[in-house]
């Protein structure tokens, strides 16, 4: 059997939205679960494909141009097959900063555009996924002792993975590249399993899923001290919920209530009200009207539960937490029979849109069935050269057009002519739009005044990249 190891790592990117943007560089460093290092770092560029603008924003940030990431690097299959292989390695648990919602995400997409299970690597052969950032934000609302923790200039805790390790003289001197953001995680984790043993190797072992819903007791409905970077920051990023019910529509879903607020300010609302309260942001809603304070806890999202006891009482004060209140509040509660049908319908959405671009379906367009999962790996194991004679009688809508995309993206030597004046016209539709160009002018101009003379360059490299592109597309 292979011994548990743990694979750190961090994506640059060409924007902010993981679902919709692109990977533009890769790092990767596998270590044991004593975080002693155990392999050789994977370093990969993404070439970026045309059916996309690169944000100057992340350009800026990173100094990666779209131009360095064709010149270094491999095509998006190849990038993902080589990531994937590290990923789905048994008894991996793969781990970052701030990764379950932005890397782990990215992942998803590559993998789903990529022809592969977009779930699979996260818990087939005894694998797990992590994210330290809810364990520094625990460590400093709790067990703060023994690390020093910034303050941003409202005098709250920062947890920008740079501003930490510039306060601990750990040595960070590239924030933003990849392999360097990779390193400075991993000497992070160190430093808060050296400087509290306990709280790290709680957190660790309460990754898993199953781990989770064994704390979430919907019929004692148990109090739990939460962390969440949706709590405020003034607040340590923390409150003792209760469970309410499962979510309606997300199987590893169970909302929960935060017992600082009075429930019965709202129980007596109808369900459009509440969902108004639910939905509406702060700064919209009526004067002395407040957001219910529901939350969705993903089991499968590593979220942090413990028991309230780990706050001391001087801690609960700081954070405005009163045991009394709570407890007033959580036997209010107790005797609303019907919280959880009430909360449950409010949480009932049919309003959303649902994409309908294969793109970007991979959670409203359902799983693929088992006999799809088998034509998508005759897909990944057939060679470029062989690509345009598979005729393959997927069952999913989505495939055939996602099959004809991942040829042009990775393999646009496959295309017929026809095929070639296709794809041409529709990177023109994605990146031609006047919504897209007047974002990217924006964002460039935006990114120029930020920008010091080498950024400058970078942006520079990027308008003629974007140019090269338009011409190629409108040609």
């Amino acid at each position: 059997m292979t011994s548990a190891s743990i694979y750190w790592y961090d994506f640059e990117t060409f924007g902010s939205d993981p679902r919709r943007d692109r990977a533009s560089q890769f790092a990767g460093i596998r270590t044991d679960e004593n975080l002693n290092i155990i392999g050789d770092p994977l370093v990969l560029y993404c070439q970026p494909s045309p059916d996309f603008l690169p944000n100057p924003m992340a350009c800026l940030i990173t100094g990666i141009t779209p131009q360095k990431a064709l010149s270094e690097g491999v095509c998006e299959a190849e990038f993902i097959r080589l990531i994937h292989a590290e990923f789905s390695q048994e008894g991996t648990c793969v781990a970052g900063y701030n990764s379950i919602r932005f890397d782990d995400e990215l992942t998803r997409q590559l993998l789903y555009r990529n022809f592969y299970d977009p779930y699979a690597r996260e818990w087939k052969n005894g694998n797990t996924r992590w994210d330290i950032l809810d364990m520094a934000r625990l460590a400093a609302a709790t067990r703060p002792e023994g690390i020093v923790w910034p303050k941003r200039e409202d005098g709250t805790n920062s947890f920008r993975l740079e501003a930490l390790t510039a306060a601990n003289g750990i040595e960070h001197a590239d924030a933003h590249d990849a392999l360097s953001d990779v390193l400075a995680t991993i000497e992070m984790a160190r430093l808060i399993k050296q400087a509290q043993p306990r709280l790290y190797d709680y957190v660790y072992r309460s990754r898993t899923k199953q781990a989770v819903r064994r704390q979430l007791d919907l019929k004692s409905r148990k109090p739990l001290l939460h962390v969440s970077g949706m709590y405020p920051a003034a607040q340590g990023c923390l409150a003792v919920v209760a469970p309410v019910c499962p979510h309606p529509t997300d199987s590893n879903g169970v909302i929960v209530y935060d017992l600082r607020l009075d429930p019965d300010d709202w129980i007596d609302l109808s369900d459009e009200e509440i969902r108004a309260r639910l939905f509406t942001s702060n700064k919209l809603l009526p004067e002395g009207v407040c957001r219910i304070p529901l939350k969705t806890i993903h089991t499968n999202k590593c979220p942090i539960l413990t028991a309230p006891t780990v706050l001391s009482s001087e801690l609960a004060l700081q954070y405005g937490i009163s045991e009394e209140r709570i407890r007033a509040h959580w036997d209010k509660m107790m005797q609303m029979p019907h919280l959880a049908e009430k909360v449950s319908n409010a949480l009932r959405r049919e309003d959303l849109p649902k994409p309908d671009d294969p793109d970007f379906m991979i959670y409203s367009g359902g799983f693929f069935n088992d006999g799809d999962k088998e034509l998508m790996r005759v897909v990944r194991n057939t060679d470029a050269t062989e690509l345009a004679r598979l005729d393959l009688p997927f069952k999913d809508g989505r495939l055939q057009e996602m099959f004809f995309r991942y040829r042009a993206r990775n393999f646009p030597g496959t295309l017929t002519e026809e095929e070639s004046e296709r794809w041409r016209l529709f990177c023109l539709q994605r990146i031609d739009s006047a919504e897209t160009r007047l974002n990217h002018a924006e964002d460039l101009e935006k990114a120029k005044t930020l920008a010091d003379p080498a950024q400058l360059e970078s942006l520079a490299q990027l308008e003629h990249y974007v140019s090269m592109l338009s011409e190629q597309q409108t040609g």
